[in-house]
């Protein structure tokens, strides 16, 4: 049994620690907390997890073999991923001068949903997650799992994904942390804008 214990435990700290680390993910989430409330960053932080497990699903089930095979089908991904980045900071740039509006039942909601499919959409236009998936999985499980470990892969990936977010939305929705935002919310919106910019181009123009 350790010898399947150990391999998740070893997948559970490298994936949060990748989960942990800053990027795209990190910046929408924050913003969609900061801007639309908790009840928003929650939906975003769900979306996360729901894209990356489809992502660890896809690595685990063989997807990154097609990717290898079809080459074109992988960049054709990665630079749709790289332009959906790059709308999100043109649109964050152009609304920074915009107030904040405030919190209303009709408000939240829109947010929230909005927040939920901007952040599934972010989560799924990047292949690479996969491919960080398939490289660890290699790494650190068996060759032929059994059932039962390739769920608890998928339960581990969800966990670290949902928790972190749900982290960063606690911390960026939180009274304090609005009140800075609205200060500062033409710089900080375009500041979060030039970084997601920059992280779109780098998906879309590096290679694997």
């Amino acid at each position: 049994m350790s010898s399947y214990l150990l391999p998740l435990l070893g997948l559970a700290v490298v994936h949060f620690m990748a989960a942990a680390s800053p990027g795209p993910s990190f910046v929408l989430v924050a913003q969609t907390a900061v801007g639309s409330g908790r009840r928003a960053g929650v939906l975003a932080a769900f979306a996360m997890m729901l894209g990356a497990v489809a992502w660890a699903a896809a690595a685990l089930f063989g997807l990154q073999a097609l990717f290898a095979r079809f080459e074109w089908l992988y960049i054709a991904m990665r630079i749709g991923g790289g332009l959906y980045l790059l709308y999100l900071a043109v649109m964050m740039w152009r609304h920074a001068p915009e107030p904040l509006p405030e919190p209303s039942a009709a408000g939240r909601k829109t947010g929230a949903m909005q927040g939920f499919v901007r952040a599934l959409l972010l989560q799924l236009g990047n292949p690479k997650v996969m491919v960080f998936f398939g490289s660890i999985f290699l790494a650190l499980l068996p060759a032929d799992p059994p059932g039962w470990m390739q769920a608890a892969t998928l339960a581990i990936v969800a966990f670290n994904e949902f928790t972190w977010y749900a982290l960063i939305t606690l911390l960026f929705s939180g009274g304090p942390a609005r009140t800075i935002y609205r200060r500062a919310k033409v710089w900080l919106d375009r500041i979060m804008g030039g970084a997601l910019a920059l992280l779109g181009l780098r998906l879309a123009l590096l290679s694997r």
